[in-house]
């Protein structure tokens, strides 16, 4: 006859079903998953910083070429350029009319120093300074925020967007 005290107490058996369900629990708790074991790739962030700086190149050299078609397809496709005090221009097509006006303003190149770039495998923001430059006189030291984004396996600008250091005169 069983003790009125332990009458409501588990078996035996079911604690150790219990201490047997947990064990597992907190075995797949601590061990790594297996595919990031497979994978064994790690995303390197200033490896992608070194990327972002190549593309910037890339595009400082169309640009001051005067090439809005090479500057535009730096652009994912479904990329926005936002400039201060204008519409958002959505696409490569509006990107291109974009640059383009730049270009025919009288800007003859603009220089990126990248400041930071901040954000994992699927998605970066850089941070940085844009000098622009109208024949060799720079006119303006900008700061701006891109997001980035993978397109086809390469880094393509998602968002771009510039605001000035000056007050507008």
């Amino acid at each position: 006859m069983k003790p009125s005290s332990f009458s409501g107490l588990p078996n035996q058996k079911t604690v150790f079903v219990a201490l047997f369900i947990l064990g597992i629990v907190f075995q797949s708790c601590t061990e790594k998953p297996k595919e990031a074991e497979q994978a064994g790739t790690k995303f390197d962030l200033a490896a992608a910083k070194t990327e972002i700086e190549e593309i910037n190149k890339t595009f400082m050299a169309s640009f001051a070429k005067g090439d809005s078609v090479g500057v535009a397809s730096l652009y994912s496709t479904d990329g926005k350029l936002m400039f201060p005090e204008a519409p958002s221009f959505v696409g490569r097509a509006a990107i291109q009319t974009a640059v383009s006006a730049v270009i025919k303003s009288g800007v003859t190149r603009l220089n990126f120093e990248t400041k930071e770039v901040f954000g994992n495998e699927d998605l970066l923001a850089e941070e940085g300074e844009v000098t622009v430059y109208v024949k060799d006189a720079a006119v303006a030291v900008d700061k701006y925020i891109v997001l980035w984004k993978k397109e086809d396996g390469k880094w393509m600008m998602f968002r771009d967007m510039s605001s000035p250091n000056a007050p507008a005169k």
